[in-house]
């Protein structure tokens, strides 16, 4: 770890939540000469590699988080993933400090229950049908109301993890359902969201930002997830200008509620000519990383611009596509053969560095450009492909 950086504008960001979209909003604020502080669960996380200095903690332990607050004194505190105590930044906020982009929005946000109830029931934007369970006889029942097929949630996880599909009401379907979601659930308590199944014509995610100069959109950005978790984007997604005016209008009015500065991930389904809220992060969204290479300013740099109060400009200047490397391996401090990915014209690679591999794990990401969507999806899936982790 590195002490006190040699040269700094005066302004430090304390990121909570280390991983990959942390590491590239590091190094954006490092390029304007802020001082960066990390902090995650285990050492070595891909944005530590980068930050001045780092701490390892459980963040849902309010009293470490405080005592790193205490200590830092950041201008900005950055949250990056939802497992953190929430209420310590809510106190911190009433002290003065400034969280991205509000305490409240990282509140709200952060379980699945909250930003459903806000959309739905206060807001009423469309979504799909829900039910909340704390228990299997629970589930069981709201599997029932709701009907098979049905998708099952922990109301707080990450990267799909505990999301699965049931397919009928038999209760061996349900309970695997129930047991999947525990072992994936980032929070305290067992509750899970049970979601009406949408057969939806397609999903984006519209990257907005909200800035001091007022609220600002990305070209939509198309997808596909495996089991919640995203394997693959592209943008821009072909819409009309119908469309995508609806779309805009759906993701201001949450992002309005929610408040503060910086960019949000608001994904949505587009059926017809519905558009039907599914969930939003108020923070750079993995699918957001083809920006990398379609944009002039990258979902990080924007974030990063709005929270400063700085100008915003966002001009798509190619097409482009990001595809998932993902580990078929177990190790600790695994290698990388590249030498076939490269090969690939107009891709690039992006190595998360992560010290452990798991199977399934996502370890890296490609980007392509070229003069179609459909193109660089071809170009980044073999770029992604070509990737031999050892």
């Amino acid at each position: 770890m590195l002490g006190t950086p040699l040269f700094s504008n005066g302004t430090k960001i304390l990121l909570l939540g280390s991983g990959e979209l942390g590491k590239e909003v590091i190094i954006e604020a490092q390029r304007l000469g802020i001082e960066c502080v990390a902090v995650d669960s285990y050492d070595n996380a891909p944005a530590m590699q980068v930050a001045h200095r780092s701490y390892v903690i459980d963040m849902k332990d309010g009293d470490a988080l405080k005592a790193i607050l205490e200590k830092e004194v950041p201008d900005y505190i950055i949250p990056e993933i939802e497992a953190i105590n929430t209420d310590i930044l809510i106190e911190m906020e009433e002290f003065g400090h400034q969280v991205v982009p509000t305490a409240n929005a990282a509140k709200i946000t952060m379980d699945r229950e909250g930003i459903r109830r806000l959309a739905s029931e206060q807001l009423n934007i469309p979504t799909a049908k829900y039910e909340f369970a704390e228990s299997l006889e629970e589930l069981k029942k709201a599997v029932k109301k709701i009907g098979a097929p049905c998708i099952v949630k922990p109301i707080m996880s990450s990267s799909g993890k505990g999301q699965s599909t049931v397919k009928s009401e038999k209760d061996e379907d349900i309970e695997y359902a129930w047991n999947y979601a525990q072992a994936g659930a980032r929070g305290i308590g067992k509750k899970v969201i049970v979601e009406e199944f949408i057969n939806f014509d397609y999903e984006i995610t519209l990257l907005t930002a909200r800035t001091a100069h007022g609220t600002v959109y990305c070209p939509p950005i198309g997808h596909i997830q495996d089991g919640g978790d995203y394997i693959e984007s592209w943008q821009p997604h072909p819409m009309s200008e119908e469309m995508i005016k609806k779309a805009q209008e759906m993701a201001n009015k949450i992002t309005t509620v929610l408040g503060g500065n910086g960019i949000f991930g608001v994904e949505l389904f587009i059926r017809g000519d519905e558009v039907i809220f599914s969930e939003v992060s108020p923070r750079p969204h993995d699918t957001g990383m083809v920006t990398m290479i379609t944009q002039n300013m990258s979902e990080f740099e924007i974030h990063l611009r709005s929270i400063l109060g700085l100008p915003v400009d966002i001009q798509l200047i190619t097409a482009g596509a990001s595809s998932v490397i993902k580990s078929k391996i177990h190790k600790y401090a695994p290698q990388y053969d590249i030498s076939d990915a490269v090969k690939v014209p107009n891709t690039k690679l992006r190595i998360f560095g992560k010290p452990l591999a798991k199977v399934g794990r996502r370890m890296g990401v490609a980007l392509a450009s070229a003069n179609t969507v459909e193109e660089a999806r071809k170009n980044a899936k073999k770029c992604a492909n070509g990737v031999i982790i050892r």
